[in-house]
Order: C-alpha cells, then sequence, then structure tokens
C-alpha cells in the first residue's frame, strides 16, 4: 500500500529522506523558495503556487479550478510504487486538504465523513483549506459531502505549524 505523508515546509527534507519519499507536492505561496529534497526528481514535484486563503485578497493567489485540476492529475500519475510527501508552509491548511483530497479521490466508494474523521486522528491540527476542498468536492462528484465532512469536524487545534503524520489512504 503507498504511502502519503504531510509536513511543514520547516521538516520536509527531513520527513522526505524518513518515509523515502520519490514524489512531492508543494501548495505554497507564489515566489516561496522550496529547495526540492534530495531524491525528489523534477517531474516528480508538483509545485501549486497559492496562497491560504478561501476568499479573494488582494495581493495573494486564490485557489482555483486549475490548482485542483493539477493536483488530480499529478496524484493519478503517481505510480505508488515510494511514498509521497505533501507540504505547505505550516503543515496545517492547504497540505491537510491535499492529503484529504488525495484519499478522496483514492478511495472513491469511501464515506468522506470517515476520512475526515481519519485526518483529524492523525493530525489533531488540521484546518484543510475550505476552498481546495470545495473545488474538489465539485470535480469528484462528492457533491457537497467533502465540504460537510471537513466542516463537521472543525478547525483543527491551534498550532504554529503541523506535525509530520502519515495520511491512510484505505
Amino acid at each position: 500500500m503507498p504511502s502519503l505523508h504531510v509536513s511543514p515546509l520547516s521538516r520536509l527534507h527531513e520527513t522526505v529522506t524518513a518515509v523515502r519519499a520519490r514524489h512531492l507536492v508543494t501548495l505554497i505561496n507564489v515566489g516561496t523558495v522550496v529547495e526540492r529534497p534530495a531524491g525528489i526528481d523534477a517531474d516528480s514535484h508538483l509545485f501549486l503556487g497559492m496562497s491560504d486563503i478561501s476568499q479573494a485578497l488582494d495581493g495573494h493567489v486564490l485557489a482555483g479550478q486549475d490548482h485542483v485540476v493539477r493536483l488530480l492529475a499529478f496524484l493519478r500519475g503517481w505510480d505508488r510504487q515510494a511514498p509521497m510527501v505533501i507540504h505547505c508552509w505550516a503543515g496545517i491548511s492547504r497540505s491537510t486538504a491535499a492529503a484529504f483530497i488525495a484519499a478522496c479521490a483514492f478511495g472513491p466508494e469511501r464515506d468522506e465523513e470517515a476520512i475526515a474523521d481519519t485526518l483529524r486522528v492523525a493530525a489533531p491540527s488540521a484546518t484543510p483549506n475550505a476552498r481546495l476542498v470545495a473545488l474538489a468536492d465539485t470535480m469528484l462528484a462528492r457533491n457537497g459531502r467533502m465540504v460537510r465532512a471537513i466542516e463537521r469536524i472543525g478547525r483543527g487545534a491551534d498550532a504554529f505549524e503541523g506535525t509530520p503524520f502519515q495520511m491512510p489512504l484505505a
């Protein structure tokens, strides 16, 4: 079974090394320099430049449909032979949304509430970006169930940054 891991930027390199990841998704502000960890080839790294916001704000990039289309395509292209790490700045919002989206995409028959509960247990500070979840909910034809599941688990525990964790995909 492939493993999917989530990390804040500050622990990216140690997480990639520890889990021996070969694929990486970066969801971070446009212009933020992220040094690709050793072992991750350029074609195995998806960089999605966006701010951690859920509504338009001057000077920021709001997650859009193109971001989620690219994320889903990258996930579907993952051969699952080696782990993947998903990270954002703090490992709390954009990356946990992407991990939730991945679990929903890889398990179309899985209940969104159960996936959200799994996320909450794995990451008490997870507060998935509502905009990313809503866009993916539409694209995955989940009819609002992803949005409602994330709303139900609510805001995670206060934290400066999340602790790296593994997101079960099944």
